[in-house]
């Protein structure tokens, strides 16, 4: 699919960054984990260059204290990625999906118990398939293909349709209010009970 992008890599840059906007909240979020030390990284089957440049007009300099590992862009064999068709994309590992987001996940989830941190994860694609279950709390987004895939495989999680959501059951476990475990079960079973007496599923 990519060969079929001809135009030359910083016009898609441009292009990209005019016309993604940022989920609801997340601005808020962020802020709220900056000033309570929670880091937050950005896992993402797109191109370090581009989500650099979009989280740099919508959060400005607070990008800085976010972690990217994406993939990355390359020039192609004799040619610049200023050129048409001059670039291509340099995955991160060799994976089906061209990054497998639960290698980056994994050596924080097998750290000894009081060292290892909570993790939090937000997805809604099949990209993220790999990292569901590797986190402690999965955060899918409504009507996404995550939370089809959690439904048939059994693995808890909760939904959200925006960040706002994110920030009030994340703030809830920082605060002691509710555990990991209770609002993954929580989640998990208020999906399943509305999607069951929708006749969506079982």
């Amino acid at each position: 699919m990519m060969d079929s992008v001809n135009t030359p890599f910083p016009q898609c840059v441009d292009y990209l960054v005019e016309n993604i906007e940022l989920d609801p909240g997340f601005k808020d979020y962020l802020r709220w984990a900056q000033a309570n030390k929670i880091p937050t990284v950005i896992l993402s089957g797109g191109m370090t260059p581009i989500i650099t440049a979009i989280m740099k007009k919508l959060v400005g300099d607070e990008v800085d204290q976010i972690d990217i590992v994406c993939n990355d862009v390359q020039a192609r064999p004799g040619m610049s990625i200023e050129q048409e068709g001059g670039w291509d994309i340099k995955f991160h590992d060799e994976s089906g999906f061209g990054h497998d987001k639960s290698l980056t996940i994994r050596p924080y989830a097998q750290l000894p118990a009081d060292q290892r941190p909570w993790m939090f994860y937000a997805g809604d694609g099949v990209s993220d398939l790999s990292a569901a279950r590797e986190t402690d709390l999965l955060f899918a987004k409504e009507g996404r293909d995550l939370v089809s895939y959690c439904v048939k495989e059994n693995v808890p999680f909760t939904t959200f349709n925006d960040w706002s959501s994110i920030l009030a059951t994340v703030k809830e476990i920082v605060e002691g209010k509710t555990s990991i475990q209770d609002a993954a079960r929580e989640g998990f079973e208020k999906f399943k009970g509305g999607a069951t007496s929708n006749g969506h599923a079982k």
